[in-house]
């Protein structure tokens, strides 16, 4: 079976995108990452990708005007490197799904979705939501991603306990070993047909 040609959107410093490639390198999962985009000429994540010798391109939502033209430019890029499947990985910038791609991707969020997503929920400001709620667990979700912020069905769900004296950094190191976990299991539910979305 051909190995799963994967595209990731990044916007900071690609431990994800590590992560991933670590897992394959391991021989642990069917795939090869095929390119990266980045949301922004200065984030890690491109050295990174250039270290891993991914293609690595910026594709940035101020510099392309329309929300249409951003969305057209990311498409086009995944087309080109033929790409079966889109992991967002800290991506911060909305695009518009076309419709080839529908079903075709992922988003990660570091919490327990339905709580703590949405609009300017990410990083650190979602840890620090989860403590100022009292929280007494957290953990990252893997979902179909839409039009919407962080709205899609839900893939892979893991929990993380928050402990007392927990800091927002504390607390997401956490959450990531998690996230280490979940991305690379949907990624293999979808590899084995037991992970499909028709968002039609």
């Amino acid at each position: 079976m051909k190995p799963l040609r994967l595209g990731i959107l990044v916007s900071g410093g690609g431990t994800t995108m590590q992560n991933l490639a670590e897992v394959i390198a391991r021989g642990e999962l069917n795939a090869q990452i095929a390119c990266c985009i980045a949301s922004n000429q200065e984030c890690f994540a491109i050295e990174r990708a250039k270290k891993l010798a991914i293609p690595v391109e910026v594709i940035s939502r101020k510099q392309s005007g329309t929300l249409d033209t951003f969305s057209d430019h990311i498409a086009a890029t995944l087309r080109r490197h033929h790409v079966d499947l889109v992991l967002m990985a800290g991506f911060l910038s909305l695009w518009k799904i076309p419709h080839d791609f529908s079903g075709r991707v992922m988003n990660i969020h570091p919490a327990l979705l339905p709580k703590f997503g949405g609009k300017g929920m990410h990083g650190e400001k979602v840890h620090e939501a989860v403590l100022a709620a009292g929280e007494t667990q957290s953990g990252c979700t893997v979902h179909w991603a839409t039009d919407d912020y962080d709205s899609g069905p839900i893939i892979v769900q893991k929990k993380v306990p928050v402990l007392p004296g927990d800091s927002p950094h504390s607390l997401a190191a956490r959450v990531f070993e998690a996230e280490c976990e979940a991305y690379p299991e949907a990624v293999q539910l979808f590899i084995a047909g037991k992970a499909r979305f028709d968002r039609r």
